[in-house]
């Protein structure tokens, strides 16, 4: 019997030991496969994600003041930050894949770092995170660059210990190889180029029409009027749908002029009574440089949360990121194509002719101009509202319990957290926010809504694992 025993337990050992050995190869195996043969004793990401949160945080302070990027360059710069630290990793991500194959032009040599070297994944993230960064937010005070070698010093010196030298500088190496490579497809991009240095170009002329949007003085010129020919990373303009606006009408039994009276009434009370309505329209609305981030980015304050409240490990972030970066990049794109083949005027516009000559905006006390230089329909806010409230839809479920310190503390507007019990009410809410805010009639927000959720679940269907044969 205890030599039964004995022959057992040795069965036993030897066979851990072989799983053991096989978990090992598998580790090894799948970092070589997502390489294409270019790394080498590399383990898989640590379940870590301070180093993209710190990053997030550091590009939500810094967006705030980068001058004529809201919102169509900064969603632009999201989805390309948010790929590059995708790509950096993602040769130490189990079973996900690269975007290489997929996006044409994206050039990434797995066989950069051929080597016996290690990388380590959260260095090589931090330095991909800086030269992204220091690229795409453009328009920055100078404090903003010092600010961006002082998290990457930070940081790299707390990732750096007990890591050899030599481990430090390939990590850091292919972090700026894969950066600088995502910033070299995005060069390629020539519209997009040429537009975030010309935001408001003198060439753009708007058409002239009953009900049509445009401009009455050099302020105010259209905003970005050509961003429909910018690169989409999952779904064009051309494969979007579009619904028309309801018809431009001046009589009051008209729904035209109905949903102009509602915008009207509601951002009147929402001054007046100075209570919830009000509240909703300011902390929402992320309009103004130099006082909030921007409409896109306020999307990564809101996951930056989640990442912590869900405690979602490094590659879970780090596909989250990517996912919600496509799908406001690709938002701006389809509603932008859709403000400008419309040319729906602002509501101040109608109700200063047709309603009240001395209306104001419940936006007018924090900008000097009283809307966003662009038409009105569909609405942006909302539509980047839904193509990332679905987007965490797909990663959470809809029910949940968040709460959105995103302004926590701001005494400049009414910025107390709200809470939601879902994010298709949290979407919602972001959207319909534009009405006592004054700058939108419920047709612009219901049809934001309505394109976002498209666009999110275009990019949900993204397949991003690997195929196991």
């Amino acid at each position: 019997m205890k030599c039964g025993k004995l022959i057992s337990v040795s069965f036993s050992i030897i066979f851990i030991m072989l799983l053991q050995s096989c978990a090992k190869d598998e580790v090894l195996t799948d970092d070589l496969v997502a390489a294409g043969g270019g790394f080498q004793n590399n383990a898989q990401l640590s379940t870590n994600n301070e180093v993209v949160q710190d990053w997030t945080e550091l590009l939500l302070e810094i967006e705030r003041d980068a001058a004529g990027m809201r919102p169509n360059a900064t969603a632009r710069a999201l989805a390309y930050i948010y790929l590059a630290s995708y790509e950096t990793a993602v040769p130490g991500m189990h079973n996900k894949k690269s975007n290489t194959e997929r996006l044409q032009g994206l050039e990434i040599d797995r066989q950069h770092k051929k080597g016996k070297g290690r990388i380590n994944w959260e260095i090589a993230l931090n330095k991909a995170f800086a030269t992204t960064l220091d690229h795409f937010l453009i328009n920055v005070p100078n404090s903003a660059k010092t600010q961006i070698e002082d998290l990457e010093d930070s940081l790299e010196d707390e990732l750096s210990e007990n890591i050899s030298n030599q481990e430090v500088d390939k990590s850091k190496e292919w972090g700026e190889y894969v950066a600088n490579q995502v910033i070299a497809y995005s060069q390629t991009d020539l519209s997009a180029e040429a537009q975030i240095l010309e935001p408001q170009p003198y060439s753009y002329e708007p058409p002239t029409g009953d009900g049509y949007w445009t401009y009455s003085a050099d302020a105010e010129r259209a905003w970005f009027p050509y961003w429909e020919e910018v690169r989409t990373f999952v779904i064009s303009s051309d494969e979007t749908s579009s619904i028309p606006p309801t018809p431009y009408s001046t009589s009051p039994n008209s729904t035209y002029y109905e949903q102009m009276q509602e915008v009207y009434t509601v951002n009147n009370e929402a001054k007046a009574a100075d209570g919830e309505q009000l509240w909703i329209a300011e902390f929402w609305s992320d309009d103004v440089e130099g006082l909030t981030f921007s409409p896109p980015a306020r999307q990564y304050s809101i996951a930056n949360q989640l990442t912590k409240q869900y405690d979602l490990n490094l590659k879970e972030t780090l596909e989250l990121y990517l996912r919600l970066g496509f799908a406001l990049n690709d938002a701006a794109v389809s509603t932008w194509a859709d403000k400008y083949e419309y040319m729906v005027m602002r509501p101040n516009v109608f109700i200063h002719e047709h309603m009240d000559a001395d209306f104001q905006t419940n936006l007018y006390q924090f900008i000097y101009w009283p809307n966003p230089s662009f038409p009105s329909y569909p609405s942006g806010h909302s539509c980047f509202a839904s193509a990332a409230g679905g987007v965490f839809i797909d990663f959470f479920g809809n029910t949940t319990n968040f709460t959105d310190t995103s302004h926590e503390g701001r005494t400049e507007f009414k910025s107390d957290p709200r809470s939601f019990n879902s994010f298709e009410d949290l979407a919602s809410e972001n959207a319909y926010s534009r009405i006592p805010l004054g700058v939108h009639m419920r047709m612009d927000c219901k049809e934001g809504l309505r394109l976002g959720y498209e666009i999110s679940d275009a990019v949900n269907d993204l397949d991003l694992d690997k195929n196991p044969n």
